[in-house]
């Protein structure tokens, strides 16, 4: 794609008020992620005070039921949520992509066969398959990242594939194709890059969706125990029955305000990102207004 049209896309977005909205938020989260250690108070797993503190100016958010610091494990689990959702909506993307482009451009029994296997991906009632394949293989830090990626890829390998082919129609596409150019080249240098803001678009809503996934998990237990996130705050704040007494005014609060930002920051982004793509949702979107 040339320079040109990317100068294009970014000018649309610049001037997209929830888009940009969407971009302040995410940029806040990066930056506590990956300054946690020097934002951070106290060591989120040292026994810093009392058990079930209420706030106070030494422990903003509190303690938990060891006297570990609640704002302290809110930061860094900030790093741990970020990293599952970028990590695990990379390889939903990719693979999502990879079945994409080969259904959309080879077609005929190919494409039959695998939007079949999409169509039973999704088709599977996804809650009970979460939780089944995520108590098989058991919690950790990759393992949750192979259940979302494994459940996810779906929904982006139809959409990649519409856009494969819108694409590969085009009379450029077809011209190489008549003078025996090679698929290889077709795919890299015609197919790819009218994929790729698609694919982008794709991306910012799956990391939204993969971190709703992780934090889901980890309140039901099957989170990495070694690696606290958001949802194993609220899993630990359960298990000790904080619902029960006012300390999930500062133990569980905190972390579902935290997920619901988030997850607003990414939905905003890519839905504008999908607005730049489709000129028909600003022109819909305006005569609505």
């Amino acid at each position: 794609m040339d320079k040109q049209k990317w100068k294009h896309y970014l000018t649309v977005f610049t001037n997209n008020n929830l888009g940009m909205i969407g971009i302040a938020i995410l940029l806040f989260y990066i930056f506590i992620a990956l300054f946690a250690p020097l934002i951070s108070p106290y060591d989120p797993t040292a026994r810093v005070g009392a058990p079930f503190l209420s706030p106070n100016s030494n422990f903003l958010l509190g303690t938990n039921d060891v006297g570990q610091d609640i704002l302290s494990e809110l930061i860094h689990g900030t790093r741990i949520s970020i990293l599952i959702g970028i990590i695990a909506a990379f390889l939903s993307v990719a693979i999502g992509c990879l079945i994409g482009i080969i259904a959309g451009y080879y077609g005929g029994k190919i494409d039959n066969f695998l939007m079949r296997v999409v169509d039973l991906v999704l088709v599977i009632p996804f809650l009970p398959l979460m939780i089944l394949l995520a108590a098989f293989i058991g919690p950790s830090f990759w393992n949750i990242i192979f259940v979302i990626s494994v459940l996810t890829w779906a929904g982006p390998a139809r959409v990649i594939r519409s856009q494969v082919l819108t694409v590969k129609t085009k009379g450029y596409v077809e011209a190489a194709r008549s003078i025996g150019s090679k698929v290889s080249t077709i795919l890299s240098k015609h197919i790819l890059p009218g994929v790729v803001p698609i694919a982008l678009s794709q991306f910012v809503l799956a990391a939204s969706q993969a971190i709703l996934i992780e934090a889901s998990l980890s309140f039901l237990g099957l989170g990495d125990p070694f690696n606290k996130s958001w949802g194993t705050v609220l899993y630990y704040a359960q298990a000790r029955s904080a619902f029960l007494t006012d300390a999930w005014l500062w133990w569980i609060l905190p972390p579902g305000i935290l997920i619901t930002v988030l997850v607003i920051g990414f939905a905003f982004t890519g839905y504008s990102m999908e607005e730049i793509l489709d000129p028909r949702l600003r022109k819909g979107r305006k005569s609505n207004e």
